[in-house]
C-alpha cells in the first residue's frame, strides 16, 4: 500500500496536461484581449472588403445584363 501511494505521489503525468491547459487558457485570454483592442479596425477592414465585393459583384452583374 505504501509503495502504491509513493508511486501515485511521484506520478507527474497529470501535471503536463494541467500545464498545457493553463497555457491554452492564457493564450485564449490574450487572443480575446488583443482582438478586442483591434475590433474597431477589424470591423472597418471587413466593411471595406464587403463594400468592394459588392461593387465588383454589381459591375459583373451589369456587364452580364448588357450582353
Amino acid at each position: 500500500m505504501k509503495r502504491l501511494l509513493t508511486k501515485l505521489w511521484k506520478d507527474e503525468s497529470g501535471a503536463t496536461a494541467i500545464e498545457y491547459g493553463l497555457i491554452a487558457g492564457i493564450m485564449a485570454a490574450l487572443l480575446v484581449t488583443v482582438l478586442g483592442g483591434f475590433s474597431d479596425k477589424l470591423g472597418d477592414l471587413f466593411d471595406a472588403i464587403t463594400t468592394k465585393l459588392e461593387e465588383t459583384t454589381q459591375i459583373i452583374t451589369d456587364a452580364d445584363q448588357d450582353k
